[in-house]
């Protein structure tokens, strides 16, 4: 047959699970496709098939028919161009100001998705680095008006900032650069002289930061010394930043408003002082009057400038937020009230009422709730932070002679660590780096990373993971990924990747916040308008407007109040901040959530279909049990089938390898050669050994080989699958020769797990690719009824598809490769930690544990979540709708209650620290306890 080809085809429009499993379902139904796998978080479909029934063509619009735009791209160049960068965007107040950003992003050539977030104040953009760079994305979003400041770029492999110490002069700095760009692996240099630092992007395998460092002490003749540049991180930075300045703001606010408050609502009821502020300064103009005057300038144009600049971009851009309705509200105020005093101050008789209270005392609340707003958002990115610290700050580093005897030791700063460096733990240290041991043993406490709480034996050979502790015993560590390739940042990078992501709830506020802002300002003027109008057919007593007040002072403090109060911050933080702090507390507890839309789905979960092997099980078959049907040595048995077996990957080969090995009592016995090997995935292998024909399989392969299975052998198979073991059938030269028995033990609290998913009304499905015997012994054991065997991946798919179409929202739990297929089909997939890096990567939510209860914490805090996101909606919501009409003048005809407009504006800020505070309170969220029978 014609040699297989593969093409690599970007598919935009996926959103979901179900989107890729339209476009593999399309791709598959197509002659001469040999293979297809989708990624939705990639938006890309590898298909593998003969050309000579399809062409790259007719898939294209195979997946264009399904709804979805595909183009055929080069799988290799597509890697390398296709980066993602992150954003820190200031000057984002609302969640209109988060959809012009990502408008004009995803609007921008070669951006293929562009999400933005107003709890983190970032964006997160995949790009073609072909078409577009990451300066040019900052200049889209800053001429939108906002300062965009870059965290990271995928244009950078690894990247380190080095600080320059010495003599920093022109020519230093051109010899600097042109040695470290000399340097194989160095990629990108970029050099900023005034804060006297190098940021050097390079490929860790080539090069690494300590050989970037001495190559600027050598080129320079140790004028110039480099070392790491101690600075916090990008995100924190700006972060302590903007609460430093909101508080000093505020403070500020604090001394002249504190003064207007006092003179305006205190001092008018104590006599002397009422006296003294009632004196008249010039006409009608009294001296509490220009006092309020002089305090309350500063507040306005010094002090809340900041609203002004925010709304003068706004405007700029026709996007009007929340920085709009505040300049409006204070200036309506202000300019007001300086209205009346100069016309007091020119009359003889007019007495006026000013509002500068109203100004000063609104910006001074709202700078107090973005102040509070801002701190607790900032604990929402706790788990990140918390994964961050579990690196070590510093590493032993083992220094060698050409003979690789170790001549030194030396301490580093564990940035500086590179790949094949050898690093020495010393009992109670962390790990500084990913890599394998190569001298010594011990125990290393891996429960912060994996979850697993009993320290894991290591010893040469094994592998060890960066931030984990060596409890006992020195061990000798040869580094293998570090920087951005270690497990710990890629982990770190998957936490932010969720926090930014979007749940598909989050379209509600979004639709709401596009058209708020504009109708909040036309209904703040109709509310003056009515006002004013009433307040001109009637006079007091027979009105509601009081003998201090005219119409239009009123109708003023009912507009301004309405502008101030109904600004859609709580509305945009209701979902983000809860999917952040609980993406954070999800990895905290082994539970890896890829975003908002994972949440949501998991929510909705009332169908969960199991895996057995390595998820209901433990999957490590072991053999138990053999039956030899024929006269022959137990260890030549085994000889044959190990043989038959040593090239298959399947965990039931393994065992029987394992098994076979004990029999030999050399350490590396050497298996007879298998030729002619063939395996069928979910039957059984075949091959040629030594003089014999071997197959291992079940009991579907030998009949499809036309070997006769004795009745002896069908009972035997019948009794281990009743005992909820694997029958495996050893035939040689078209004879049953014996029968091989392995069991998989079935998971601590599998029962239990099951038990409980019911009592959360969560009906549970058992798939497997083992006979229908064990199956059914193996379903009994943990309690789930409903049992799907000797399924292949395609038909563990087809059956997801099936419940789906039912009405039900499916959950798969794998960990296979077998697996994937499901895991992309199902509304959410959970891939065990322990298994492949495939199932992991088409998985929705990872489990690192690799324990069946935190299926149940999946579930449970996806619940819990979207619980805290509908109160905070009906929260945002409420108080809107209960908190515009009262503003608006509701109940002043009936109780004349009015709400003054800084009450308001305190009313405003607190909505939104309320919101952000209730998503705080996931941070204690206790996953269920599971009692054991």
């Amino acid at each position: 047959m014609e040699e297989e080809k593969v093409a690599v085809f970007s598919v935009s429009g996926m959103t979901c699970a179900a989107c890729a499993g339209s476009v593999e379902k399309a791709v598959k139904r197509l002659p001469g496709i040999h293979d297809a796998a989708v990624d939705v978080i990639g938006g890309r479909a590898q298909v593998v098939f003969y050309p000579a029934f399809v062409s790259e063509n007719i898939i294209t619009e195979a997946i264009e028919d399904v709804g979805f735009e595909a183009k055929l791209i080069d799988e290799e160049v597509m890697e390398k161009n296709i980066l993602l960068c992150r954003l820190h965007i200031k000057g984002m107040a609302c969640k209109y100001c988060t959809s012009t950003v990502e408008f004009v992003l995803q609007a921008s050539p070669g951006v293929q998705r562009a999400s933005v977030a107003l709890a983190t104040e970032e964006a997160e953009i995949r790009y073609d680095r072909r078409i577009v760079s990451a300066s040019q994305l900052i200049q889209v979003v800053e001429e939108t008006g906002f300062e965009a400041i870059l965290i990271t770029t995928g244009e950078d492999r690894s990247r380190i900032d080095l600080r320059m110490d010495g003599v920093l002069d022109e020519r230093s700095i051109m010899i600097v650069k042109n040695s470290v760009q000399a340097l194989p692996g160095v990629e990108n240099i970029k050099l900023d002289a005034k804060l006297r630092k190098v940021t050097i992007s390079y490929k860790p395998e080539q090069t690494g930061p300590r050989d970037l460092i001495e190559v600027i002490k050598s080129a320079t003749s140790g004028l110039v010394n480099a070392s790491i540049y101690l600075e916090a991180d990008g995100r924190d930075q700006h972060r302590y930043v903007e609460i430093k300045q909101y508080r000093q703001s505020f403070l500020w606010s604090l001394i002249f408003t504190i003064p207007v408050f006092l003179t305006s609502m205190v001092f008018m009821y104590i006599p002397w002082l009422k006296a003294g502020l009632e004196r008249k300064v010039f006409n009608m103009m009294s001296t509490g009057e220009l006092l309020r005057w002089i305090l309350s300038t500063p507040v306005q144009f010094v002090i809340g400038r900041k609203f002004y600049a925010g709304a003068y971009k706004a405007m700029c851009r026709g996007s009007p937020n929340m920085d709009v309705l505040i300049a409006l509200g204070t200036n309506t105020a202000y300019f007001y009230s300086v209205y009346s005093v100069l016309r007091a101050a020119t009359s003889v008789n007019y007495m006026s009422t000013d509002f500068f209270e109203t100004s000063s005392m609104l910006i001074s609340f709202i700078l107090l709730g973005k102040y509070l707003e801002i701190l607790a958002k900032g604990k929402t990115s706790e788990a990140i932070a918390k994964l961050m610290d579990l690196a070590p700050e510093t590493a032993i580093l083992l220094m060698y002679d050409q003979e690789g005897n170790v001549v030194g030791e030396k301490e580093i700063d564990s940035r500086l660590i590179q790949k094949n460096d050898v690093i020495k733990v010393v009992p109670g240290g962390k790990v500084a780096s990913d890599g394998f041991v190569i001298w010594g043993q011990s125990h290393v406490n891996e429960s912060m990373i994996t979850g697993e709480s009993r320290p894991v034996a290591k010893r040469k050979g094994d592998t060890v993971i960066g931030g984990t502790v060596n409890e006992n015993g020195v061990l000798h560590i040869r580094a293998t990924f570090v920087g951005s390739e270690s497990a710990l940042a890629q982990i770190v990078r998957l936490v932010e990747s969720a926090q930014i992501a979007k749940a598909p709830v989050q379209k509600f506020a979004d639709q709401i916040s596009r058209v708020f802002v504009p109708l909040v300002i036309l209904f703040s003027l109709l509310t003056w308008l009515a006002w004013f109008v009433a307040g001109r057919l009637h006079s007091y007593p027979n009105s509601w407007i009081p003998p201090s007040m005219d119409s239009f002072q009123l109708a003023l403090q009912f507009g301004i109040s309405v502008m101030v109060i109904a600004c859609p911050c709580a509305l945009g933080l209701a979902t983000p901040t809860a999917v952040m702090v609980a993406t954070g507390v999800g990895a905290s507890q082994g539970v890896l959530i890829k975003g908002g839309q994972a949440l949501e789905s998991a929510q909705k979960v009332d169908c969960i279909v199991f895996d057995k092997t390595g998820t209901l099980t433990i999957g490590k078959p072991v053999v138990v049990d053999t039956r030899l049907l024929k006269n022959m040595v137990l260890r030549e048995f085994y000889d044959y089938a190990a043989a038959a077996e040593i090239n298959s990957e399947h965990p039931l080969a393994k065992a029987i390898v394992e098994h076979a090995k004990k029999l030999h009592p050399e350490e590396n016995h050497i298996w007879p050669e298998a030729r002619n090997f063939i395996s069928v995935t979910g039957y059984g292998v075949k091959a040629e050994v030594s003089d014999k024909s071997v197959i291992v399989g079940n009991k579907s392969f030998m009949l499809s080989s036309d070997i006769d299975i004795p009745s002896e052998t069908l009972e035997i198979l019948m009794e281990e699958e009743e005992r909820a073991r694997t029958g495996i059938i050893v035939a040689m030269d078209r004879e049953v020769v014996g029968i091989i028995s392995v069991s998989d033990p079935i998971k601590p609290n599998a029962h239990e797990v099951i038990s409980y998913l019911k009592s959360m009304n969560i009906e549970s499905i058992m798939v497997t690719g083992d006979n229908w015997g064990t199956a059914n012994a193996i379903g009994k054991e943990v309690g789930i009824q409903k049992i799907i065997a000797e399924a292949k991946p395609e038909q563990k798919a087809e059956m997801v598809k099936e419940l789906q179409l039912s009405g039900r929202t499916v959950a798969m739990v794998g960990d296979g490769i077998n697996d994937s297929p499901a895991l992309v089909s199902a509304d959410v997939g959970l891939a065990i930690g322990a298994g492949t890096d495939v199932a992991i990567e088409a998985a929705d939510i990872v489990l690192m544990k690799s324990n069946l209860e935190d299926v149940i914490t999946a579930i449970d805090l996806s619940r819990k979540t979207f619980f805290r996101i509908r109160m905070n909606y009906v929260w945002a919501l409420g108080y809107n709708v209960i908190g515009i009409p009262i503003a608006a003048g509701v109940l002043f005809p009936s109780s004349r209650f009015r709400l003054p407009p800084w009450v308001a504006g305190a009313a405003m800020a607190a909505s939104s620290v309320s919101v952000v505070c209730w998503s705080l309170l996931l941070r204690y969220y206790k996953s269920p306890k599971i009692v054991s029978s």
